[in-house]
């Protein structure tokens, strides 16, 4: 029965002392005014509603019309409450598909306390009469189109009875009025986040409010310090004004909140170091989030004094030195990232037994030594990233201990052993993501059967590791399997016959390895790439960790990864089958560097979700199909160092692609070569013809070479018989004489 807006505020705020229950107390007015009414509405009260109504647009209405009627009892409307003398308490419309402009007639309802216009498609500008009423205490638009800029209070005005304030996930714009603020002493609540404000955060902002308890100015442009006046807010509890450009130092004054709970600050231009003495006043802190802010120097040993502590934030930032041993003493820690700083030492430093782990994420550091034994006592511990460190050594036999680990990543280490790492995580029957790839170097993939389990893994990659062997058949056991990755290794023989029995595989690298035979016609049978019937069975769950694709982009679902097949760098020949245009949702296909021959089937027009095709390096013959035009989402393609022949084709996606992608084929023609098709035909005919004549005479002068030769051979042995008749009879005749 809540308005959607007042519960999300309720557990942003956290539980605010008696004094400050403005939220409480709008709970139950809401709840009591959902009573039925006594008595019904006044003709003002109906004329300002279908005031409202008549601003929206035709087709906009949510509806409304059915029960909006004039003549009615607007009391008994959709979203319409009423107190028991019939006042209009609460306009309550948030998700109805509303589409138009906030009507000024809203205005006229004098009893009007609550009204919730959010996650509908209205536009225009944020009317004054709503936000300086002298009725509304809960005021929610967000997630809207308003734009525009907040108009300032232009005079002065007694106390104004509004308490939350809700205009995030809009357009608007300009600079946040400051004046408007004084005259809000019953403040509670500020979200504005997710809008286009520029400037400074104003300094005076609800500095006469002495309940208020929450603001949120996150996702914004506005530029400059930290407001000052922030720290003397003696019940503020949610401070979040991050993915701004802030700059400069934390203000000391800031530490003086101390009831803050939740302090967001990721995304930011500060710098300068965590005071462990400032950080200690904050004990009443249940999120810390300073991620990609700049911050250097060490986590201090403080932090172990924030009991209540369990999250805290402080990736992306140039830190270093030891972890503090403390850290294990936030018993309530939930969520920790301090990814991609310069973290040293051995983990093991810190006890977690202590600890109520659920996301943990080391990654990017510099830390060394074995993965530390405490951690493996965090048996509700759903995602670990350790990757890209130095961590080594063997997996130890109580890693089976995390049965609700989901996501684990050691990529880029020096761990050993990947039969014994496989048999002892096999025990984690929860894991769906399993990241182990730039580790067991040199070793030998294991084929074993009995390496089963991993009954749940949709993710699995092993890539880079240079492990030798065949593509082990347990692979195939892997049932919910929808991403492979076993790239840049040494593995060799076929690609295997089983691989389309993985009814849920969409992404498949096994690119740069020694694999040799024809591409397998299995590989077109992929049911993930056949069609969008069988994507609608993808589980379409978060990943616990994002997982970064490049540094600059990172995925939340598998299912948002694109659908790709790298077969490039190994040893592959024959032709391109036809068959591979039944993937039609394939987004990705790199065949590169192999020894592929015949011509590029016509039938790979029919790929038309395909945004990449790498054919280069092989032997391919014929002509570059024109159909090709017609994959309007292609933004790469290459076919270079083939023997291919003939018109590129124009148009389309064609017009983006550079020379590079036709090198190494002397016979292609076009105008993105500056070579024109029909003068390179004339040339290959005036060629053939002098090539012909050419022929013609050499075959015409040896010919009558080998006459004469033939003539003058006869003509000798002639003469030579006749000499040699002649030598014979003179001396007969002598004889004879």
């Amino acid at each position: 029965l809540y308005p959607t807006f007042i519960h999300k505020l309720l557990a942003g705020v956290g539980k605010i002392r008696e004094k400050a229950m403005p939220f409480l107390g709008v709970a139950v007015v809401l709840l009591l005014s959902l009573a039925s009414p006594a008595s019904s509405c006044t003709e003002q009260e109906r004329g300002a509603l279908l005031g409202f109504l008549g601003g929206l647009m035709p087709g906009g209405n949510g509806g409304l019309k059915v029960s909006w009627v004039n003549g009615t009892d607007c009391c008994k409307w959709e979203g319409i409450v009423c107190s028991s003398d019939g006042t209009v308490t609460d306009v309550l419309l948030a998700s109805k598909g509303l589409r138009g402009v906030i009507s000024s007639s809203l205005g006229d309802l004098a009893g009007l306390k609550r009204l919730n216009l959010s996650h509908n498609w209205l536009e225009g500008s944020l009317l004054t009469e709503l936000v300086f009423s002298r009725s509304i205490i809960v005021l929610d638009v967000s997630f809207n189109r308003l734009d525009g800029h907040l108009q300032e209070l232009q005079s002065p005005n007694p106390a104004l009875p509004l308490q939350v304030l809700n205009i995030s996930s809009n357009l608007f714009t300009g600079h946040f009025p400051s004046t408007a603020w004084g005259a809000m002493k019953n403040l509670v609540a500020l979200n504005a986040s997710n809008n286009s404000f520029t400037g400074q955060m104003p300094s005076s902002i609800c500095t006469n409010a002495p309940s208020f308890a929450m603001l949120d100015l996150s996702y914004n442009q506005f530029s400059g310090t930290i407001s000052l006046g922030l720290g003397s807010r003696s019940m503020l509890k949610v401070l979040k004004v991050g993915h701004n450009s802030l700059s400069g130092a934390l203000p000391v004054e800031l530490f003086n909140a101390t009831t803050l709970e939740q302090l967001s600050l990721p995304n930011n231009f500060l710098q300068g170091v965590l005071d462990g003495s400032h950080i200690a006043k904050l004990s009443n802190l249940t999120v810390l989030n300073l991620g990609s802010t700049g911050l250097s120097g060490k986590i201090p040993d403080s932090v172990g004094q924030l009991k209540r502590l369990e999250e805290l934030y402080l990736d992306n930032n140039n830190m270093s030195g030891e972890l503090p041993s403390a850290l294990g003493n936030c018993s309530n820690l939930r969520y920790i990232t301090i990814r991609n700083n310069s973290f040293i030492g051995d983990l093991s430093t810190v006890n977690f037994t202590m600890l109520d782990l659920r996301i943990a994420d080391f990654s990017m550091n510099l830390f060394t030594g074995p993965i530390p034994e405490s951690i493996y006592s965090c048996s509700n511990l759903v995602a670990l990233r350790l990757a890209y460190n130095n961590f080594h050594g063997h997996f130890s036999p109580r890693i089976g201990n995390l049965r609700s680990l989901s996501f684990f990543s050691i990529t880029n280490n020096s761990f050993k052993n990947i039969t014994n790492a496989l048999q002892m995580l096999k025990s984690c029957k929860n894991l769906t993501s399993l990241l182990i790839g730039i580790n067991f170097k040199g070793e030998t993939i294991p084929q074993d059967e009995t390496i089963d389990g991993f009954e749940n893994l949709q993710v699995l990659t092993i890539d880079d590791c240079s492990l030798v062997g065949k593509i082990p058949l347990w692979i195939s056991k892997l049932a919910k399997l929808k991403m492979i990755d076993l790239s840049v290794n040494q593995l060799s023989g076929p690609i295997p016959s089983w691989i389309d029995e993985l009814g849920f595989l969409f992404y498949l690298d096994i690119s740069s390895n020694n694999l040799t035979g024809n591409i397998a016609v299995s590989l077109t049978k992929l049911p993930m790439l056949l069609s969008e019937e069988n994507v609608a069975k993808l589980d379409p769950k978060f990943l616990e960790l994002p997982v970064f694709w490049t540094p600059s982009r990172q995925y939340r679902m598998v299912s948002a990864f694109p659908r790709m097949l790298f077969l490039d760098n190994n040893n592959f020949t024959g032709t391109i089958p036809p068959e591979i245009s039944q993937l039609k949702l394939l987004d990705g296909l790199n065949l590169s560097s192999n020894s592929l021959t015949g011509e590029i089937p016509q039938e790979i027009c029919n790929l038309t979700n395909l945004q990449m095709l790498d054919l280069s390096n092989n032997q391919l013959t014929g002509a570059v199909p024109s159909a090709l035009n017609d994959l309007h989402f292609l933004s790469t393609f290459d076919v270079s160092n083939n023997r291919l022949e003939g018109p590129v084709p124009t148009g389309g996606q064609f017009h983006t692609f550079s020379n590079s992608s036709y090198s190494g084929n002397p016979k292609l023609c076009g105008p993105m070569l500056n070579l024109d098709c029909t003068s390179a035909a004339t040339n290959q005919t005036s060629t053939s013809r002098r090539h012909n004549l050419r022929f013609a005479l050499i075959i015409g002068i040896t010919s009558g070479g080998l006459v004469a030769l033939a003539l003058l051979a006869c003509f000798l042995i002639a003469r030579l018989a006749y000499y040699d008749h002649t030598e014979n009879v003179v001396p007969l005749r002598s004889r004879q004489r």
